[in-house]
């Protein structure tokens, strides 16, 4: 049984220790927001924050993480404040949007440390993978990220999401916890 804090929350997993922290967020916590992409941790899909870090959660095994604060890309800013999340929609960085949590991710960690990172510095921070091909705009929007934390810029680019997490649940049928009832008119399979 692994107890650490998730995007604020205390949470206690009663999963084998060695479970992917990526498969106890998406499948315990439904956390989606990481992605699966390659299982190894080259593409960087599944980037959440353990202690301020970034890290591929794909590869740690929650038992690894007692007493640890984890920040998935839905705790980093409810209402999409961040300066990364800011400076992405400013720059249009986003494409597809598969890899996106797991960049801006990585670029928080970055820009939360960093208030000059040189391109040698974000090359290596963001070493994620993008089939869409973000990389010509992700330099200067990591910049742009940095003028916006340190007060040198502002933007008005990425307005709250317009709804609750909460709210969400309800409205989204994926994520209900209700049991599926047969259509009307439809007999339920036999089995």
């Amino acid at each position: 049984m692994t107890r650490f804090t998730v995007n604020g929350q205390p949470v206690h997993y009663r999963m084998d220790p060695e479970t992917p922290l990526l498969w106890a967020l998406r499948d315990a916590s439904n956390l989606t927001g990481a992605k699966y992409g390659c299982g190894t941790g080259h593409c960087g899909a599944c980037t959440v924050h353990v202690d301020g870090n970034a890290v591929r959660s794909c590869r740690v095994p929650i038992g690894e993480l007692e007493g640890s604060f984890v920040t998935t890309i839905e705790g980093l800013s409810r209402d999409r404040s961040h300066p990364v999340q800011q400076a992405f929609a400013a720059d249009f960085v986003v494409q597809c949007g598969y890899c996106i949590p797991g960049v801006v991710m990585a670029a928080a960690a970055l820009v939360d440390r960093n208030d000059s990172p040189t391109d040698q510095q974000i090359d290596a921070a963001i070493s994620n993978i993008c089939r869409c091909g973000i990389y010509p705009r992700l330099r200067e929007s990591i910049r742009r990220a940095v003028r916006i934390k340190t007060g040198r810029e502002t933007v008005s680019a990425a307005p709250p999401p317009g709804i609750s997490p909460e709210d969400a649940a309800r409205e989204v049928p994926a994520i209900r916890a209700e049991p599926r009832r047969p259509r009307a008119g439809r007999a339920p399979p036999s089995r």
